[in-house]
């Protein structure tokens, strides 16, 4: 065990009627006692092992201490819970929730792994070993959704996004981007969603370099994501949903080639607002009547010169009315095969693409997907693949938690109430039991999410 060095409390003798001491010793507590939940989403999912399989190990077996599943779980639900760092290894230690989750007496076993073991493991792996890392998150996603809808699936929408992860240091194929005005590196994120459902799920994180264009990554990534998903579900429809700067002529022949539908924002130029400009003409005249921002929608055909053929464009034509401002054109063009009417294919399908900026949220804010602070790129890539991992596990959480005020909770919620929670832990020789607070504000929901995740009612 290791000891503190600390003072184990603290008094303030004025704040109340009495003094009042703060003592650190509550023997065999954690404050993460909600994390077995944790546990019980990974056994319904069997992510862990599926990223552990993807990994060789070239270390002597007689002198391995930690396992490279107890390495993966280590840095999973600590990421989960608030560690997003190696460093974090030093205080969880001898956490007895942690050694629990891992399989180890949460009294008498073993502590965790140190920071010294953990960066040593994140910088392992090859890149071929990531791919199939990559793979197993795809396919543990897919495979876990196909049992859930059974026969009942119909539509996947695919949403690909890009987003910045600032670096502070000298990683590899870190880059200064003007865009974003910092050195970064870009990590390219893909979420799939089910038949009509609001929960987009994170099948796929790329980490790429900090100076790479948008489309570079994206076919590779998207032919992978769309072979599989048509093996696997064949006859159900396949919708990809792009902004403006994946629009190339390669991706629209791969997405004609696989017979996909589509709906791809497309940057704005000469040609197009000549399509546009009789539409404009009628939003400016309904802004100046109205005094507020107007838009209509129309369409044409377009084909660039780099284009094999004509593609259908969804035009929104839209003037934008601030007060103290003169009018402003803002026209919007979608490339689309889909035959639905203009405003639907645009309002309807291609702006409820803007949910993933809340994934992408959770993501940076909720699990701090951009502590990619390791010298190695593809150290990095894998800290990523783990914060997806994490971040798998939370959305399982939220799927079972329907029935409960987080069905539609943010991660950074579910890990203050679901997961943040005082405990003690008893260990006898028949059985281990967990005394959690009595005043839990949260205990039914809390006790319908575990049920709902295959425990029982004692």
């Amino acid at each position: 065990m290791r000891h503190p060095t600390t003072t184990p409390c603290v008094l303030f003798p004025d704040l109340f009627g009495k003094p009042l001491t703060a003592t650190f010793d509550v023997p065999n507590a954690s404050s993460d006692g909600g994390a077995v939940l944790l546990k019980a989403a990974d056994r319904r999912l069997g992510l862990i092992g599926a990223l552990t399989d993807s990994l060789r190990d070239p270390r002597q077996p007689g002198k391995v201490v930690h396992g490279l599943e107890e390495l993966i779980a280590q840095r999973v639900y600590g990421i989960a819970c608030g560690y997003p760092d190696a460093n974090d290894g030093a205080r969880l230690g001898d956490d007895p929730i942690h050694k629990l989750l891992l399989g180890r007496d949460p009294i008498t076993g073993d502590a965790l792994a140190s920071q010294p073991t953990l960066s040593r493991f994140e910088n392992a792996p090859s890149r071929g070993e990531l791919l199939e890392m990559s793979d197993a998150l795809f396919e543990t996603v897919v495979e876990r959704h196909a049992r859930r809808l059974r026969g009942e699936l119909r539509r996947i929408t695919v949403d690909l996004d890009v987003t910045d992860d600032p670096t502070h240091g000298a990683q590899q194929l870190a880059f200064f981007n003007g865009h974003y005005g910092h050195w970064c590196y870009l990590p390219m994120v893909a979420f799939l969603t089910f038949n009509g459902e609001r929960e987009q799920y994170l099948c796929a994180a790329v980490l790429r370099a900090g100076n790479a264009p948008t489309q570079r990554g994206t076919l590779p990534l998207l032919k992978r994501l769309l072979q599989r998903l048509q093996e696997r579900f064949p006859g159900v429809r396949i919708l990809v949903r792009l902004d403006g700067g994946y629009a190339e002529p390669e991706l629209f022949e791969c997405l004609d080639e696989v017979q996909v539908d589509y709906v791809v924002g497309m940057p704005k130029n000469a040609v197009l607002e000549r399509h546009a400009a009789l539409a404009m003409i009628e939003a400016r005249r309904l802004a100046a009547e109205r005094g507020e921002t107007a838009h209509l929608y129309t369409e044409s055909r377009y084909a660039a010169k780099t284009w094999e053929r004509e593609r259908r464009v969804v035009i929104k034509a839209e003037v934008t009315v601030h007060p103290g401002r003169d009018p402003k054109d803002n026209p919007r063009f979608v490339v689309t095969n889909l035959t639905r009417r203009p405003q639907r294919v645009y309002e309807r399908v291609y702006c409820a693409r803007g949910e993933i900026e809340n994934r992408l949220k959770e993501l940076h804010h909720g699990l701090q997907i951009d502590r990619t602070s390791c010298s190695r790129f593809l150290a990095n890539q894998l800290r990523v693949l783990l914060t997806a991992a994490a971040y798998v596990l939370l959305q399982e959480l939220r799927l079972k938690a329907a029935h409960t005020g987080w069905v539609r909770a943010q991660v950074s919620t579910l890990r203050e109430q679901v997961l943040k929670l005082g405990v003690q832990v008893a260990v006898s020789v028949r059985r281990l039991v967990l005394h959690l607070p009595a005043a839990f504000p949260f205990r039914d929901d809390w006790q319908r999410l575990a049920l709902a995740l295959g425990a029982r009612a004692g």
